[in-house]
């Protein structure tokens, strides 16, 4: 199998009839995702990161079963690294019950040495495509860590319109690499009806890298706001600059970052040595304190974006991501909500407070910046 890590090298067109709806945390977005799964006609495709057995893999497994069930054709691509917590009697129950079960860049052990480079390209994408007429779009895995009294804090968008067949044509695309017989379904027609623009916008492990772009130029056009939240934040010195200039020229630049709970407080230190300078030219910073923040947003006045891709160099260099924009000054509203509550759960780091921290924080951003620059250098 060639691991290039290309799909393919279409730019996706603004549509103009997209309707969108945010629906924040598991509580909202899992029961929303089962429900389309059930009413589905066609097709169910999804393309997911992270997929680790437990009672949620469990509820969408039973879903894409009842659907094979009834005739529809259901299809998954899931992550050789991510989703290595999915059991082999949860694997054999999906192919058994009729759905198509792909494995994106399975590990090989062969490859570690001087191919050890081929192991790190991911499918980072989280999406579901129901019928070609909806999706769902986000940061979340299909894993109990996004329910329960210490969730995952994410979100998905659920967007209805004729963008759900580019977010279809996408997956077709990246799975016919990895399964034997793949084949593509029609999207069911879309009725032409009024919405908001929106696009799909994606990345191919460090070749294409459209999302950071579209960032970049958002981030030095925008007139009012800029808040950017992430899960992990060790961005490029180009991204770190815009927010900067953007800060100086009297925009509202927030960062929604991660606080003391994370799954990976080494990426935690590492973004941590940016904090000065950017404190400094007077971008706020925030770091959420309930649960680990992990959503992926960006609101630059009435604009967002909502997918997958974290804006640091090691989602640009390795991963495959992919995000849904939109002009939609409504769920621009639900954003800014979503987020102007987020900073209330937040600490916000203060310049000068910021200076007096410890030498052993020091240490730990120097430590954890030098490993990040030869893993991504």
């Amino acid at each position: 199998m060639d691991l290039d890590p290309h799909t393919f090298d279409e730019e996706f067109p603004w549509r103009p009839d997209q309707h969108y709806r945010l629906l924040i945390d598991g509580v909202q977005f899992f029961p929303a995702m089962l429900r389309s799964i059930d009413a589905a006609s066609s097709h169910v495709l999804l393309e997911i990161y992270i997929m680790e057995s437990g009672l949620t893999a469990t509820q969408f497994i039973d879903a894409f079963l009842r659907a094979a069930k009834r005739g529809v054709n259901v299809q998954l691509l899931i992550d050789g690294f991510g989703s290595r917590g999915l059991s082999k009697p949860d694997r054999a129950r999906l192919r058994e019950g009729g759905v198509q079960l792909a494995v994106y860049n399975p590990l090989r052990f062969a490859l570690f040495g001087r191919k050890l480079k081929y192991n790190l390209f991911r499918t980072h994408r989280k999406f579901l495509v129901i019928d070609g007429r909806s999706a769902f779009v986000g940061g979340t895995g299909i894993a109990d860590t996004f329910v329960g009294e210490q969730a995952w804090h994410d979100c998905m968008l659920e967007v209805r319109g004729t963008t759900a067949a580019d977010w279809q044509a996408l997956f077709t695309q990246n799975v016919r690499r990895w399964a034997d017989n793949a084949n593509a379904p029609e999207p069911l027609a879309t009725a032409r009806q009024d919405g908001e623009p929106g696009r799909l916008v994606y990345t191919s492990g460090g070749v294409r890298l459209q999302v950071k772009k579209i960032l970049l130029n958002r981030i030095r056009h925008g007139r009012q706001r800029v808040w950017l939240a992430s899960a992990y934040f060790i961005p490029s010195g180009k991204i770190r600059r815009a927010l900067r200039r953007a800060a100086l020229q009297g925009k509202d630049v927030r960062l929604l970052l991660p606080g003391p709970v994370t799954d990976h407080p080494s990426v935690r230190h590492a973004s941590r040595r940016y904090y000065a300078r950017l404190l400094r030219h007077g971008v706020r910073i925030f770091e959420y304190q309930q649960h680990f923040m992990h959503a992926k947003v960006v609101l630059v006045d009435d604009w967002c974006t909502v997918g997958s891709s974290n804006m640091d160099r090691w989602n640009f260099r390795w991963n495959l991501e992919a995000n849904q924009e939109a002009e939609a000054p409504a769920l621009a509203a639900d954003v800014r909500k979503m987020l102007s509550e987020d900073f209330e759960h937040s600490e916000e780091i203060h310049y000068k407070l910021w200076l007096r921290r410890s030498r052993l924080q020091h240490f730990k951003e120097w430590l954890w910046g030098t490993i990040d620059r030869w893993l991504t250098g």
